[in-house]
């Protein structure tokens, strides 16, 4: 997870609250699309570093089992060669 992605997403997200309640105020309501935009922005932002901490969990666990399905193969070499011998 990048923290600093995270900020600018929470970042965007606070100034598109902002610009939607300045746009309510004064009845702009081009400004409370853009306000309610920047959330979305910011909501994507945080939906894709959600994604790619999950993709990296994934791999981490692919990399483990991988790694013991290698070190079983090895193992059972071993015996063979071992028995062969």
């Amino acid at each position: 997870m990048s923290l600093q992605e995270r900020a600018k997403a929470t970042a965007k997200n606070i100034e598109g609250k902002i610009e939607e309640v300045v746009g309510d105020i004064t009845g702009d309501t081009a400004k409370q699309t853009e306000g309610k935009a920047k959330q979305v922005e910011a909501h994507v932002r945080n939906a894709s570093e959600d994604v790619k901490d999950k993709a990296k969990e994934v791999a981490e666990v692919i990399k483990d089992k991988a790694q013991h399905v290698a070190d079983g193969v090895k193992d059972q070499a071993n015996k063979v060669k071992d028995k062969a011998d």
